[in-house]
């Protein structure tokens, strides 16, 4: 039995995630996920790929909004609520969006914590960020996640690539919103619709793996490995692949120990071809 195992929410992009027991699922993806997000002077993300230290950032979930903390700076809430009239375009990839900047003091403690000029911005329900159409439906949007709503991982996948490294890394490496157990190593590669709670959910694109995943979450240190080991068995079309980027259909909650019931795949040839998902 496929059955999921781990759920994790990112609300600020690219600082540390929560594990949690459940998550609620919106249209652009669990809630409270990549809702906030760290800019720079020209509104452009900031990510982990280029500041380490972001990592260091801790986040929990609140009643009435986020708690962040760092152990040299010390804590301060995020509240929900936000200035609907402090709207801005702001930039993620090649993606421009609307977003709202939070608050002056909190532009100010992330500033110092993490030694760069910074602002903190909100995505409100009206900011509607599409997914890639070369791999989804139109009307699907995300967050501020690097592309897609979700990423799924098999914990096999995670046994079988331990197996080969010189030591083991967790599963927060890779930053996965939904893990799950049973089937083999890289099973869901092929996965094209699953279910989970009632919940179709659709597989859209092989995730193509970065630098993010050799930044040691405790610590904010960057090393060689999982992408040097990687490389020589999950490397094609030029990427390193590892886990899947799914799109979805339908809202609900999704609980650790829930079934995840595989109702078709994609055919072989589309670890070296991508398809658009099947969506029924």
């Amino acid at each position: 039995m496929l059955q999921v195992s781990q759920l994790f929410i990112y609300p600020i992009k690219s600082l540390a995630g929560i594990s949690v027991k459940s998550a609620a699922v919106t249209s652009r993806g669990f809630k409270y996920d990549r809702r906030w997000m760290l800019v720079d002077s020209q509104n452009r993300f900031l990510t982990q790929r280029e500041h380490f230290q972001m990592a260091l950032i801790k986040v929990s979930i609140q009643s009435d909004g986020l708690l962040v903390s760092h152990h040299a700076t010390g804590s301060i809430n995020i509240p929900f609520a936000y200035d609907a009239n402090s709207k801005h375009d702001v930039v993620i990839w090649d993606d421009t969006c609307i977003g709202v900047y939070v608050s002056d003091e909190l532009d100010g403690w992330f500033s110092s914590t993490l030694g760069i000029p910074c602002r903190l911005i909100y995505m409100p329900d009206d900011s509607e960020r599409e997914v890639d159409q070369r791999y989804a439906q139109p009307g699907m949007i995300t967050s501020f996640a690097d592309a897609y709503p979700f990423l799924l991982i098999g914990q096999a996948s995670l046994d079988d690539l331990n197996k080969r490294l010189p030591e083991a890394l967790p599963m927060n490496r890779f930053r996965p919103n939904i893990v799950f157990t049973g089937g083999d190593a890289f099973s869901e590669d092929l996965m094209n619709h699953i279910n989970i709670a009632g919940i179709s959910f659709y597989g859209a694109k092989l995730c193509a793996r970065c630098i993010m995943t050799t930044i040691d979450q405790q610590t904010g240190t960057k090393a060689k490995e999982p992408l040097k080991t990687l490389a020589k068995y999950r490397f094609k079309n030029n990427k390193i692949l590892f886990g899947q980027n799914l799109v979805h259909q339908g809202d609900g909650t999704i609980t650790v120990g829930d079934e995840l019931t595989l109702l078709s795949t994609h055919s072989e040839e589309r670890f070296i071809v991508e398809h658009k998902p099947l969506i029924a």
